[in-house]
């Protein structure tokens, strides 16, 4: 079972908050603090854009520790959409990650589901599954629009 760290947002607070702890760890890399996110279920899983499906704490950890280990994300979350049924919670969100270049940052946009399960240690994340997204559009009527090409 992985140890828990106390940090600044309680860990046994709502899927809200733990979802901010998760990108907040991402901004600041810290590999330790986004696997408290994660519950201590041995089927959790992750997929990032494009990637295999990981499943369990060593798999999404050392997914995790790769991924930062050029540093922290430069990502911002917007369009969260929140489903909250008995002790799930399901959050859909477009991510925009900003990625270095050569000739400058790339903002690159990945829409993410993250699964949240209310635990007898609160809120914990299940599963977290990214991929490739598109830049939110303005429609006429003042809303966003996200585009996309359907495989199904």
């Amino acid at each position: 079972m992985p140890k828990v760290r106390q940090h600044a947002v309680s860990l046994g607070g709502t899927a809200d908050e733990i979802e901010s702890l998760f990108y907040e760890a991402l901004k600041q890399g810290d590999v330790a603090m986004l696997m408290d996110c994660w519950a201590d279920e041995d089927e959790i899983l992750c997929i990032h854009p494009g990637g295999a499906r990981l499943v369990g704490h060593g798999q999404v950890r050392s997914a995790f520790e790769m991924m930062l280990s050029q540093g922290p994300l430069r990502i911002r979350v917007e369009q969260l959409r929140r489903i909250e049924a008995m002790g799930s919670a399901v959050h859909s969100v477009l991510e925009c990650v900003e990625l270095p270049t050569p000739r400058g940052p790339m903002e690159v946009w990945v829409m993410a589901t993250n699964v949240y399960h209310k635990t007898a240690r609160g809120w914990r994340l299940v599963a977290h599954h990214a991929s490739p997204g598109s830049p939110p559009e303005e429609r006429s009527d003042g809303a966003t629009a996200t585009p996309s090409t359907f495989l199904h």
